[in-house]
């Protein structure tokens, strides 16, 4: 059996500097996981000696608190400064740009409408960058009961599909007079699902890595499955069946911007092992 790799996967910019900025600061703590990969949590914690919090109360004057690649409420971060918190922030900067154009238009008289899923850590964090609040929408459909402002400002979650965010732009714009649309899903969510639309139509057997909580990593198992019925999302190697490979010929591989490398060589090692 061929067992390939994605032309793009794995970790994205911010997830890389996010895990160096973590290395860097031992014996800290994280607000919320940094990442969504519980593995690499994990490792951070055993040779870094750095702990999750998920309490931004918790901390202590003088602590050091790490925050996670997602983001944090505005008002959370606030507190934590104000309490003398030792802040640490390892917010990505593609999620840092949508904070900003929430604000910045939001004071400018924009109605903020946010591409995403609101139980998100991110968009939590993006939501309340945005002073007079925002509405948080998954599709075009749930426009339709809305009445909105004349003036309205689009983002989109970093790691949504292209194509849903495209559809949610389109209905505002044929629907009201003045809509301004901006671009924050990340270059490595583009590169990372154009990747595995390719290699998962060729395929006839998928295995997408990644955390179970990770949006991007979701996405991406979506993309295979409409491209490859066979295609499963574990966590790592201890999620394989051998049934999966039996009469396969081409396994593809792919994975979420939080899968580090050492899960992905765990994962090829096995596979070969089963087939």
């Amino acid at each position: 059996m061929i067992i390939e790799l994605a032309e793009n996967y794995g970790f994205c910019f911010g997830v890389k500097r996010a895990i160096k900025i973590a290395e860097e600061n031992k014996n800290s703590s994280t607000y919320g996981p940094l990442i969504h990969n519980s593995k690499e949590i994990a490792r951070l914690q055993k040779d870094f000696q750095v702990a999750l919090t998920e309490d931004y109360k918790s901390f202590k004057p003088g602590d050091k608190a790490v925050i996670r690649t997602h983001g944090i409420p505005k008002s959370e971060l606030a507190a934590l400064k104000a309490n003398q918190v030792d802040v640490v922030d390892a917010t990505c900067p593609y999620v840092t740009k949508p904070q900003q154009i929430c604000q910045e238009m939001s004071e400018s008289g924009y109605e903020i409408i946010i591409f995403g899923d609101k139980s998100h850590p991110e968009i939590k964090g993006v939501k309340s960058y945005a002073i007079y609040g925002a509405t948080v929408v998954t599709s075009s459909e749930e426009l339709k009961n809305l009445k909105l402002g004349e003036k309205i400002a689009l983002v989109a979650q970093t790691t949504r599909k292209v194509e849903d965010y495209i559809a949610v732009a389109n209905y505002l714009i044929a629907h009201y007079q003045e809509v301004r649309v901006f671009n924050t899903i990340c270059n490595a969510t583009f590169e990372n699902q154009d990747a595995v639309t390719k290699i998962s139509k060729k395929a006839d057997v998928m295995i997408i890595i990644g955390g179970k909580d990770s949006s991007n990593t979701k996405q991406l198992f979506i993309i295979s499955q409409n491209n490859c019925t066979d295609s499963y999302h574990i966590e790592d190697e201890s999620d394989l069946d051998a049934k999966w490979f039996e009469n396969k010929s081409f396994c593809g591989i792919s994975a979420g911007a939080s899968t580090p490398d050492w899960i992905i060589q765990n994962v090829i090692t096995s596979i070969k092992k089963l087939s």
